[in-house]
């Protein structure tokens, strides 16, 4: 895929709208994790460095379009400044009267964070007067989010197409190298390892994927529509009944090709998150409980698939593992993964 590197920009003297995932978790008003702010520092400092007022723009957790102290995009700023070595300006505003005079009032080498895009109603929308709004505050666009690049919001895509200077920062430009390479000349075996909540928001790459690895494995609540497909009883498991159809036919289109496509066959199972947990056969879930986690036999089964693969694409948690009574199955897949010599590509909202 052919990008226009923002090596190519001319940014001397410019204002630079930069579109970072600085999506970090916070606590207590800190943040958690400073590994995305770590990857994005370079693309800054590159830019500041070059002359660019640099006006960097990222969205944090899920404000629904109003705002949310919680939420706010405050304590990246001092954390962000840290690792540059240089000032950053906290804009607590996104594209109003505030975010205006604060860009005017940058000079060459400066950098603006600008609050939680998600702070308006018009980021998720698209809304083109949003995009105008946001647009308006540069004469560059360069987008280095790549964890947000695949949702049609305003600051990734209707701002993009507003800007004749747009270019991908380093990190996209990375990513999508890593993925062409899944994509089109992949070693093999390739497994493709999915995972997550829901069948819908990964539709498209779980078709592309049966069609492209050599064995899919299917883990996390994904797992379970997968398994009532097979007339497998999971009890109040999280499903999505409506696509079960689909799930037949994407096994069915899998077992045709010959690929295999590998289920659960035990599971950490409770009747909450909170709830005692016990490991059972996923035929032997009862009717008040949950599969949350994938079981001890399973992740034997994917780790010994995953130590003969040569290129490993991973999307999507095996369990709720933010709670630790059902963190095994996603530690155990990414512990097989650190020792492995195959080249692995890890996608995902919590993926770091």
């Amino acid at each position: 895929m052919a990008l226009r590197s923002m090596d190519a920009l001319n940014v001397e003297g410019r204002r630079v709208l930069l579109r970072l995932d600085l999506n970090v978790p916070l606590k207590d008003g800190k943040v958690g994790d400073e590994t995305r702010i770590r990857e994005a520092a370079p693309t800054v400092r590159a830019l500041a460095q070059r002359g660019a007022v640099v006006i960097a723009c990222s969205h944090l957790g899920r404000a629904k379009g109003k705002p949310d102290p919680a939420l706010s995009l405050a304590p990246v700023a001092p954390a962000l400044a840290r690792l540059l070595g240089r000032p950053v300006r906290f804009v607590p505003d996104v594209a109003g009267d505030v975010a205006k005079r604060a860009v005017a009032a940058a000079r060459p080498g400066d950098v603006l964070l600008l609050e939680n895009l998600r702070f308006e109603a018009g980021e998720e929308a698209n809304d083109p007067v949003f995009c105008d709004r946001l647009a308006a505050l540069a004469d560059v666009y360069v987008n280095d989010a790549f964890g947000s690049a695949h949702r049609a919001h305003a600051s990734t895509a209707g701002v993009a197409r507003l800007f004749k200077e747009r270019a991908a920062g380093p990190l996209m430009a990375r990513e999508i190298a890593a993925l062409s390479r899944v994509r089109d000349n992949p070693e093999r075996p390739f497994v493709a390892v999915v995972g997550g909540a829901k069948i819908s928001g990964k539709l498209e790459t779980l078709t592309a994927l049966a069609r492209l690895a050599d064995t899919v494995v299917l883990v996390g609540g994904m797992a379970n529509t997968f398994l009532l497909a097979e007339g497998v009883a999971v009890g109040r498991s999280l499903v999505e009944a409506d696509l079960v159809g689909t799930a037949k036919e994407i096994l069915a289109g899998a077992a045709a090709r010959g690929t295999p496509v590998i289920l659960p066959t035990d599971a950490v199972v409770a009747t909450g998150t909170d709830a005692p947990a016990h490991t059972a056969a996923v035929g032997a879930v009862g009717p008040q409980e949950m599969i949350l986690d994938i079981g001890p036999a399973t992740r034997a089964r994917i780790a010994g698939i995953l130590a003969t693969a040569r290129t490993v694409f991973w999307n999507g948690p095996a369990g709720v593992f933010e709670k630790p009574a059902f963190a095994a199955g996603t530690l155990a897949i990414a512990t097989a993964l650190a020792a492995s010599a195959a080249f692995t590509v890890v996608g995902g909202g919590e993926s770091v």
